[in-house]
C-alpha cells in the first residue's frame, strides 16, 4: 500500500509555487538562497554531466572554442564552473547568462548577463553554439510554457541543445529531505526544495515536449537515478550513441 500510495503521489507534476520565485524576496534574500542552493548543487556536483559529456557529444575540437547559453542561469556559478574547467584544459567557453531575475544576474559581476524569458529569447537564430540549462525548466508551469522553452533553446542553438532537471521520483525526494535536514536551512529553502523534486519530471514527459518542439534527434534519458537529460544536436553537431 506504501509503494502504490508514493507511485500514485508522483505520477503527476506539482504546480506548487516555490518561494524560490517569489518576485517580492529582498535582495538578501536572493543571495541567501544562491548561497544555500550553491552548497546543494555543489553536493550533487551539478556541473559534472556538462563537464563529462559535453566533450563526448561535440568532441575534442569543437570543445576548443565554443559560445554558450545558459538558461535560468541565476548569479551565473555554472558559467563560470564551467569556463574555469574549460580553461585549464586549453579550451575558450564564453557564456551569456540568461534569468528572469535581475537581483540574481547582479551577484554574476564582469560576465555577459541577459534579463528575459526563457520562453522569448532576445536572439537571432543561431546565436550560440550550445545552449544549456540546469535544473531550471521545473520552476515552468505549463506544458505549454516548456515547449515555447524548448523551442526558444533549439531556435537559438547552432549546434545542440543539452539540458537536465530532477527526475519525479520518491526516492530522490526522500533523499533531498534527509539532506536538508542536516544543515540549518530556513523552512522555506528546505520547503522548496521538496517542491522541486514534485515539480520534476519524466523521461516520457520530456521526450513528448521535445517533439512538439521540433527537436530533431532529441535524446531524453534517466540519469543516476536523480536527474532527466535532454541532449538534441542540429545536424552539424554530433549524435549521441543510444
Amino acid at each position: 500500500m506504501v509503494s502504490v500510495s508514493k507511485s500514485m503521489f508522483f505520477s503527476a507534476r506539482s504546480t506548487q509555487a516555490e518561494y524560490f520565485d517569489a518576485p517580492t524576496r529582498s535582495f538578501q534574500e536572493v543571495c541567501d538562497g544562491y548561497r544555500h542552493l550553491g552548497q546543494v548543487n555543489r553536493f550533487f556536483h551539478f556541473a559534472e554531466p556538462f563537464q563529462r559529456l559535453i566533450p563526448r557529444f561535440l568532441g575534442a575540437v569543437r570543445c576548443q572554442n565554443l559560445t554558450l547559453l545558459d538558461l535560468g542561469a541565476g548569479d551565473g556559478t555554472l558559467g563560470r564552473e564551467l569556463s574555469l574547467w574549460a580553461e585549464k584544459r586549453g579550451w575558450q567557453w564564453r557564456f551569456t547568462s540568461l534569468d528572469l531575475n535581475p537581483q540574481a544576474l547582479s551577484l554574476n559581476r564582469h560576465h555577459a548577463n541577459v534579463a528575459a524569458s526563457v520562453t522569448d529569447l532576445p536572439f537571432k537564430d543561431g546565436s550560440f553554439d550550445l545552449v544549456i540549462a540546469s535544473q531550471m525548466t521545473h520552476h515552468l508551469d505549463s506544458d505549454t510554457d516548456i515547449c515555447r522553452h524548448f523551442a526558444e533553446a533549439w531556435r537559438v542553438a547552432r549546434q545542440a541543445v543539452f539540458l537536465n532537471d530532477l527526475h519525479r521520483n520518491p526516492a530522490l525526494f526522500g533523499f533531498i529531505w534527509i539532506l536538508l535536514h542536516m544543515r540549518p536551512y530556513p523552512r522555506h529553502f528546505r520547503e522548496d526544495g521538496l517542491i522541486s523534486v514534485k515539480r520534476g519530471f519524466r523521461v516520457g514527459e520530456w521526450r513528448d515536449l521535445a517533439r512538439l518542439a521540433g527537436m530533431k534527434k532529441a535524446r531524453v534519458w534517466f540519469y543516476f537515478g536523480a536527474k532527466v537529460m535532454l541532449y538534441a544536436p542540429k545536424d552539424s553537431a554530433a549524435t549521441p550513441g543510444s
